[in-house]
């Protein structure tokens, strides 16, 4: 096993594919599926499996990625420590933030410090919340600071401070220049803001949409009002059968009760749905502490 297999690994993992990882790495699709072919040799048991439109992690290489992300990482703290050796630094910092939080708090901390540290080497990169935690997690960033803490149990997360969420308006709106007290004065409203990012519940839109659901202002994709409308169409479906069994009379004059009977049919299915329903929503909201229909994507691992 060598590092140029570990890193074929780590960027099909990452990218989901074999084309993109040969695009990252410099290499042919062939020589891409060999390098991976002979650890998989190693290993005894396959590292991923076909998906349409890629590939996925199967559970043994779910169990040898944190591995091969720490001996890669291991690897470049090592040829950094060298390096620092040669140039007489005492060593790097990396830090990934998002790039709406580098502001004037941050910027005066990082000037501070570079003052303070003339002989440590200071490296910035931005990226959104999720891939500032890929990158402390790979080893590419040695702090990350991103919104909300990381889940990620390999991980240490601490509070550095917190961020308001204003409301903006054009100048001659209604309530410009107003107090507003009750979040139901601005019902109705046209909100503007960045849109969720799919498998992101953190980023900016995710947020926006929460409080607004949380105001009473968005109540179209909490998930709890979709599962009680799927209930009420169930419940109407059940009224229209009973019924037109009442007027949908047999050759013999008598009442057609095959409506009645598929009731039950239904209302079996409903129960169903409400079992797994409620498990699901349950679930969601022990975990996540939301019950916005979007993040049901968070819970996908």
């Amino acid at each position: 096993m060598n590092i140029d297999e570990i890193q074929t690994f780590l960027a099909i993992a990452e990218l989901g594919g074999f084309t993109q990882a040969g695009h990252r790495l410099h290499r042919s699709q062939p020589a891409i599926s060999r390098r991976l072919a002979l650890l998989e040799g190693e290993l005894g048991a396959p590292m991923f499996e076909r998906i349409r439109g890629g590939v996925r992690l199967t559970e043994a290489g779910r169990a040898f990625l944190p591995h091969a992300e720490a001996a890669v990482a291991a690897l470049k703290d090592g040829s950094e420590a060298v390096q620092e050796l040669k140039t007489g630094l005492r060593g790097a910092i990396s830090l990934a933030l998002v790039g709406t939080l580098a502001d004037t708090h941050i910027i005066d901390a990082l000037h501070r410090f570079a003052r303070r540290s003339r002989d440590v080497r200071l490296e910035l990169r931005t990226a959104s919340s999720a891939e500032v935690t890929n990158l402390v997690r790979r080893g590419e960033a040695t702090l990350g600071l991103r919104y909300f803490a990381s889940n990620h149990r390999d991980l240490v997360s601490q509070d550095a401070g917190g961020e308001a969420m204003l409301v903006v308006s054009a100048p001659d709106h209604r309530l410009a220049g107003r107090r507003v007290r009750h979040a139901r004065a601005l019902e109705g409203e046209r909100w503007i803001g960045f849109p969720p990012v799919p498998e992101e519940r953190d980023s900016s839109g995710h947020v926006l949409a929460r409080q607004l659901i949380r105001a009473g202002l968005d109540e179209g994709r909490n998930i709890i009002v979709i599962f009680m409308c799927l209930e009420l169409m169930l419940s109407a479906a059940n009224l229209s059968l009973v019924a037109f069994s009442r007027y949908n009379l047999t050759a013999a004059g008598t009442p057609n009760y095959n409506g009645q009977v598929l009731v039950f049919f239904i209302i079996t299915v409903a129960a169903a749905e409400v079992a797994v329903g409620l498990a699901i929503i349950v679930a969601l909201f022990r975990a996540r502490r939301t019950v916005h229909v979007e993040d049901l994507d968070s819970m996908k691992n």
